[in-house]
Order: structure tokens, then C-alpha cells, then sequence
């Protein structure tokens, strides 16, 4: 509570217009990892259950064009906290145990910004920004941490690579357990959240969970497995729903619902060469680690009782970088001081009469690789090279075409290292236009018929490339920022 009456003092001597309370809502983000737009319910899957995502889809808005800026772990992440396309802040791809970078200490996140307008602030989960000590969350704005620095399959589950280190789990800044059972993961940072709600619901908080599962390697609790329709992987989602569920219910327990803004969301599409061990794209190309719609488009649902209409579906495309700012600006907090991406999309949540992207076009890297840009219902994709499965998937956990990788790919960092690691072929695309009404699995390229089409997203391309820079072209962004380097 004392947070809450210094954060009034301090809007009062700086000028700024106290928020009443009840008028600062509760933030609560719930991450999945690796989710495929097709696996929740309600959007379309019929294998696994997921009433408590259904839920939130019905008492609130359910967004059917919502994305991710890159379509990776770390890159995703970043891009959510600070909103930025992650090439601006030089934090594209994937961190692991050998990473020495993170967030630079001047990038201004939004657990931070909201912590000084005295909100409560955890982080329960996969962190994934760093993992020394500068980046660490409790050092970057959260009061609490529990959880795993990285992805759970950097260490000695990795399904193809031998010899990691143990797996560390941490609270706050201490390594509490190696190689901790995965099977309670979901649990875990269920109880911790509901724990949190409960010791802070007298105060303004915010609440990230950023779910470990369904990344592989994937492990269901006792009381989960075997339930679903869909094998491990919907026991999996199914127990994750039910720890869901459980949030929502503390949320109404502690009469906190009206005053809490809920945000459900994936990090990136369904890592589809682990066959049964993933997820599904539903309708969409591909999934994890491309840039088509099955990588960057995911399942998005929000709820704010009263403020964004109930009973909803939108169509606007929406990226993570907007929510920052819209974040800030429902909070009464101010916006980070260096340049960020992301804009202000309160008039489109809370269903505001021809309310719009705020957007001109949303653009899509692969690490420092620009691939494609969507604008209004074009999609845009450049060449280059992308990742699909290859071959026959499997059912052990393990990726296609395991046990045939080549050892000198299998130790490469770059694309067919990631490709022969994880099961996949390495394809590409020419110059392909889309029509995302009509064709939103990107199957008919019709760029021949639309020149002027074609043209205006390329004027917005390198617009782009001067921007955050392109690594296919050899542009060198002018706004990128380098990142944090801890020694």
C-alpha cells in the first residue's frame, strides 16, 4: 500500500495528474511459449480444451491479427518490454547459457516504468533477456523473480544437444535448484502468481507470467496427464489453461476484476518440426522461426471489464511493441525517454467507433534479417531464405530427421546449424505478395497483379531498412541501439 501513497506524492510534485486508484488498472500478461495460433479452442482447435482461454474470450476481446515482432524467444520478449522492435535495441534472436548481452541498462522496460509510478512488479517464469547479473529481472524492475534465465531446453533435456550445463532456477537473484522438474513448472509459477495477487491486491501490480511450457521439451503434471485428446502436448496447454484459470479466479476472489487489465498472448508460433510435441498454425504458414503468418501472428486475448468490449472479435493488426505505450498511458506513467516503436492502441482495445491501427505497416525481422512487412491486408515478404520441416515429424520428442544432422551443422550458429539442430530444410522465397483477406495461409503470390502494391510496401521497406538496418542488404540502421555487455 505504502507504494501506492508515495506514487501520489510523487505525480503531485512532478507536475503530472493524480490517478485515482480505481483509475490505474492491475496488468496481468500471461506469456505462453510457443503456442500455435491454432491451440487454443477458441481459436478453432478441437483436441484440446481450453475454457479458461475461452473465458477471457468471451468477457473480453479475442484479436485474430495480432503479432510478434520477431518470430524467436528473446527477440519477442524484448520487443513486449520495451516496446521496440528488438533490432532497435540490438536484441534479435535467442539468448542461451554462453550469452553475455541483454537489455542495455538505458533502454526504459515497462516493469520499470510502472514500479516508479509505484506499482507492485513480478515476474514469474522464463525470463529470457539476460542472464547475468545487469539483466537479471529483479535488477530491471521486477521486486520478484522466480523461475529459468533461458529457454528449459538449454540444458541436459535438450532433445539433440548433448552435454548442457544443468538448467538453473532461480528466486530473485539466487540459483535455488539445478535441473528442477519441468513437470511442476506450470504449477509453480501458478501458486506464485496467485500468491502475488493475494499479498498485493490492496496496491496497484503488474504481473508477468511468461510460461515455460509448451516449449520442448514439454512435461505435463500427474493430475494433467492423459487428460486431452491431443497427447502430451494438449495435456500440457490443458494444465497451462488451468493455472490460467486459477489467476482469473483469484483475480475474482480478492474482487479485483473489475480494476484488472488481463493480456493472454504467445511469444511466437509452434516450433512444428517436434510433430506431436508441438503445436499448430491452425490456418496459417509455418510456424516458429519464420517470418510467415504461422511464426508472427498468435493467439491474443484481453480482458478489462467495463473498458474493452466483451463478446468480441478484432481483425486490426496489433504487435506487442503497442503495448508499452498503451500500458504506460492506462497507468498514468510516462512513455521511456529514448525513441521506442510502439503506439498507443487503447481506442482499438476499448472498441472505439473507426478506431484503427495506429500504424502505417508492421515490419518482420528474422535476427538482423528484414523479411516482409504487412500493411493494411498486404503482406509483403523480400527474398530470403526460411526454415520448413523436413521430413516426417515424430512422436518421441525428438525433431524430424533426427539422427541424420551433419556435425559440423550441428555446432554452426548459423541458419542450417539452427535447421539441421531443430529438423527442419532451408527453402526460399522470392519477391511474394498476399492478400491476408482472402489468402491468410499465404499460398498465392500475387504481386504480378498488384505492381503498385508491390512498390508502396517496398518505399515502406527501406524506409524500414535505414531504420533498424538489414543485414540481406548490408543497411546499417540509423536509430539502432547497441545492447548491454556484462564481462
Amino acid at each position: 500500500m505504502w507504494r501506492y501513497w508515495l506514487s501520489l506524492v510523487t505525480l503531485a510534485l512532478s507536475g503530472l495528474p493524480v490517478v485515482a486508484h480505481e483509475q490505474r488498472p492491475n496488468i496481468v500478461i500471461l506469456l505462453a511459449d510457443d503456442l500455435g495460433y491454432g491451440d487454443p479452442s477458441c481459436y478453432g482447435n478441437t483436441q484440446i480444451r481450453t475454457p479458461h482461454i475461452d473465458q477471457l474470450a468471451r468477457e473480453g476481446t479475442r484479436f485474430t491479427s495480432f503479432y510478434v515482432s520477431q518470430p524467436v524467444c528473446t527477440a519477442s520478449r524484448a520487443s513486449l518490454l520495451t516496446g521496440c522492435y528488438a533490432n532497435r535495441i540490438s536484441m534479435s534472436g535467442a539468448l542461451n547459457h554462453l550469452s553475455k548481452v541483454g537489455i542495455h541498462p538505458q533502454e526504459q522496460m515497462l516493469q520499470e516504468l510502472l514500479k516508479a509510478r509505484g506499482y507492485a512488479t513480478a515476474c514469474y517464469g522464463k525470463w529470457h533477456l539476460g542472464d547475468r547479473p545487469p539483466f537479471q529481472p529483479t535488477r530491471r524492475g521486477f521486486d520478484d523473480f522466480a523461475g529459468i534465465p533461458y529457454s528449459n531446453d538449454n540444458g541436459p533435456l535438450h532433445p539433440t544437444m548433448p552435454g548442457l550445463p544443468p538448467l538453473p532456477f532461480y528466486r530473485g537473484e539466487k540459483i535455488i535448484e539445478k535441473d528442477p522438474d519441468q513437470a511442476k513448472f506450470t504449477r509453480r509459477f501458478t501458486d506464485l502468481a496467485v500468491e502475488f495477487i493475494a499479498q498485493h491486491q490492496h496496491e496497484p501490480f503488474f504481473l508477468y507470467v511468461p510460461h515455460v511450457m509448451p516449449h520442448v521439451p514439454i512435461f505435463a503434471s500427474e493430475a494433467f496427464r492423459g487428460r486431452s485428446k491431443a497427447g502430451l502436448y494438449g495435456d500440457v496447454v490443458e494444465e497451462l489453461d488451468a493455472g490460467i484459470g486459477e489467476v482469473l479466479a483469484a483475480l475474482r476472489r480478492y474482487n479485483l476484476e473489475k480494476n484488472t487489465l488481463v493480456i493472454f498472448l504467445s511469444d511466437n508460433g509452434p516450433f512444428l518440426s517436434y510433430g506431436t510435441h508441438a503445436g499448430s498454425a491452425g490456418p496459417l504458414r509455418e510456424g516458429k522461426l519464420t517470418t510467415f503468418e504461422g511464426g508472427v501472428r498468435v493467439p491474443c486475448v484481453m480482458r478489462w471489464p467495463g473498458k474493452i468490449p466483451a463478446h468480441r472479435i478484432c481483425d486490426e493488426p496489433l504487435m506487442t511493441i503497442d503495448l508499452l505505450p498503451t500500458l504506460c498511458q492506462l497507468a498514468g506513467a510516462p512513455l521511456p525517454r529514448r525513441p521506442i516503436d510502439g503506439k498507443d492502441i487503447a481506442p482499438v482495445l476499448f472498441g472505439d467507433k473507426n478506431a484503427h491501427t495506429p500504424h502505417n505497416a508492421y515490419f518482420f525481422y528474422a535476427g538482423d534479417e528484414l523479411h516482409a512487412v504487412r500493411s493494411g491486408k498486404w503482406k509483403l515478404h523480400l527474398p530470403h531464405e526460411y526454415l520448413t520441416v523436413n521430413g516426417p515429424t515424430r512422436t518421441d520428442g525428438k525433431p524430424a530427421n533426427h539422427g541424420q544432422q551433419k556435425p559440423e551443422a550441428m555446432t554452426s550458429s548459423g541458419l542450417r546449424g539452427i535447421a539441421s539442430r531443430h529438423g527442419y530444410k532451408v527453402e526460399k522465397i522470392e519477391l511474394s505478395l498476399y492478400n491476408l483477406e482472402t489468402d491468410i495461409g499465404e499460398t498465392t503470390n500475387v504481386a504480378a497483379k498488384h505492381p503498385d502494391v508491390v512498390q508502396r510496401l517496398l518505399t515502406l521497406v527501406e524506409a524500414a531498412r535505414r531504420e533498424w538496418g538489414d543485414s540481406l542488404t548490408n543497411t546499417q540502421g540509423q536509430a539502432v541501439r547497441p545492447c548491454g555487455v556484462s564481462e
